[in-house]
């Protein structure tokens, strides 16, 4: 462990030798808290994924921000904040989703016990600080090459009750509650909610990029978070935040594409759309035809929406929440 400057202490989890040579190391920063036992320990996990990059950039905001904190109003943290900023640093490097060489998910080896990868070696060291770390986690994600996303907390059904009013604190667009499924054994969030630490799961913008509107909404949100469970003791205001639409699987109407071509889309990302409303067109662009005119299935928020113009049939377009159960 380190000490650094403005109250920062950073922890070296776990470390090995990559490959073509150099470390890898999972680090977490740390800010402690002026009690002898913190009110509550919130960690912030961002980079599982090596093309998720508005993590990476919200664990920078936070960091800037509680490090000035830090050294102007120490008593403010009567709790202790953490902060895993890269989790996984050889994707992260390379900008790939999966990590390198072994072309594995590292958040699908939350749950393996026998795996003797080292990605899976990561895995489980994080899961293990985590347990012994935290009470709160909040563990953010980007969306895919394809698809743009509205600031959104996703829970797991069989955890909601704990996490919805979480979730409601970190001024988001929307809060959507999913059935549980296997594939979600072996992620991170699903791991620690089984293990009693509530963890939330945030997915934002897109891919490969960094939108600042989004993550700087999302980063008032955790600040939000931190000051209503008091980890962060402040005698400002507290803001105004959103008050996300809480959305389950059955409010949520997928829209796919009827041909393959090119989408065009006409709708803006949060619209509130009318059944029936263009959400755009699937347009051959050898031929110089329009193949669909799509339209929205109901009333309801775009909350996603196409950004790759390349489609194929049955492709995803576009979720709306919708106003009414279907």
């Amino acid at each position: 462990m380190q000490g650094g400057e403005s109250g920062l202490k950073t922890h070296k989890i776990i470390s090995s030798e990559n490959p073509l040579g150099g470390a890898i190391e999972l680090i977490r920063q740390t800010f402690t808290s002026v009690r002898d036992k913190p009110v509550k320990r919130i960690s912030f996990v961002a980079g599982l994924h090596g093309d998720e990059l508005e993590g990476v950039y919200l664990c920078h905001l936070l960091i800037a921000t509680l490090r000035q904190l830090k050294a102007t109003r120490p008593q403010a943290f009567q709790g202790e904040v953490h902060v895993y900023p890269a989790v996984n640093p050889e994707a992260l490097g390379s900008g790939t989703r999966l990590w390198p060489f072994f072309s594995m998910d590292m958040n699908r080896k939350m749950g393996e016990k026998t795996d003797p990868s080292l990605p899976a070696e990561f895995a489980r060291s994080l899961v293990e600080d985590l347990q012994i770390s935290s009470d709160i986690v909040v563990d953010f994600h980007a969306s895919n090459l394809h698809l743009k996303e509205l600031p959104q907390i996703r829970i797991i059904e069989e955890f909601d009750k704990k996490l919805i009013p979480l979730a409601a604190l970190c001024n988001m667009n929307v809060v959507w509650v999913h059935p549980s499924a296997p594939v979600f054994e072996s992620t991170l969030g699903y791991n620690l909610n089984r293990k009693k630490i509530p963890t939330l799961v945030v997915e934002t913008g897109i891919c490969l990029r960094i939108h600042q509107e989004y993550c700087e909404q999302i980063f008032q949100g955790m600040i939000h978070l931190l000051r209503q469970t008091g980890v962060l003791d402040l005698v400002d205001p507290l803001p105004k935040i959103k008050q996300p639409l809480l959305i389950h699987p059955k409010q949520v109407a997928l829209v796919q594409a009827g041909h393959a071509g090119l989408f065009i889309g006409n709708a803006a990302l949060g619209a509130h759309v009318q059944k029936g409303e263009t959400l755009g067109t699937i347009v051959d662009a050898l031929k110089g035809e329009v193949l669909e005119t799509v339209t929205f299935p109901a009333d309801g928020v775009l909350f996603t929406l196409r950004e790759q113009p390349v489609t194929y049939q049955g492709a995803p377009l576009a979720r709306i929440a919708l106003k009414e159960i279907r």
